[in-house]
Order: structure tokens, then C-alpha cells, then sequence
């Protein structure tokens, strides 16, 4: 069993940045592929982002390239998304979410994939 816990959410106006931060314990963090997920009121959620069990391939939606980067730190567990130019249609709940399998690039864009989950931080971006 995998624990996820997401911090770093927060209030923040248009422009602004936030580093969300994803600990996790319960086993070997770097076996894991790890991604990030969002999901606003009223709204599907979505796939964010995505890193592999190395560091190594990382995945965006097309639509946040260039404005979030997303890292990992296998040392300290945790896995982190960098959210720059931030703008109002970015509120949402992101989570965080861990899969041990060996993935196709395709597979990590799909939130079946991932077997852990995290509870959510909140992101409000006043415009």
C-alpha cells in the first residue's frame, strides 16, 4: 500500500506560481511512475502531468506546456509540480497519483492507470 499526501495548494492571483508537493510512503517510491491530476467544480477530471519511476520521460497536456514542470525527488518521496503564470481556469483540486507498472506512453495519460491516490489540495486563482 502506497500513501500520498499532497500540500502546497493555496490562494494565489493570475500570474502568480505555486509548487505543489506530493510525499509519499508505504513502498519503494522509486518503482513508481507518478503524475498529477486536477479536477475543477463541476468538471471531469483531468490529466495534468506526468513523470516516470526514473525521472528520465516526463508527460504535459498540451495546454500547460511551458507553464508547469513537474519533478521528482526519489531520496525524499516525493514528487512535485511547478505551476508558473498561473491563471483563474487553473482552479481546481489537484491530485497526486502512483501506478508500479511498467507503462506505455499512453498509459500515463489515463487516471486508470494509477492505483494510489492522494486526497487533493486545493488551487484558487483570482483573476
Amino acid at each position: 500500500q502506497v500513501q500520498l499526501v499532497e500540500s502546497g495548494g493555496g490562494l494565489v492571483q493570475a500570474g502568480g506560481s505555486l509548487r505543489l508537493s506530493c510525499a509519499t510512503s508505504g513502498r519503494t517510491f522509486s518503482n513508481y511512475a507518478m503524475a498529477w491530476f486536477r479536477q475543477a467544480p463541476g468538471k471531469e477530471r483531468e490529466f495534468v502531468s506526468a513523470i516516470s519511476s526514473s525521472g528520465r520521460s516526463t508527460y504535459y497536456v498540451d495546454s500547460l506546456k511551458g507553464r508547469f514542470t513537474i519533478s521528482r525527488d526519489n531520496p525524499k518521496n516525493t514528487v512535485y509540480l511547478q505551476m508558473n503564470s498561473l491563471k483563474p481556469e487553473d482552479t481546481a483540486a489537484y491530485y497526486c497519483a502512483a501506478s508500479p507498472r511498467s507503462l506505455t506512453t499512453r498509459d500515463y495519460y489515463l487516471g486508470s492507470t494509477y492505483d494510489y491516490w492522494g486526497q487533493g489540495t486545493q488551487v484558487t486563482v483570482s483573476s
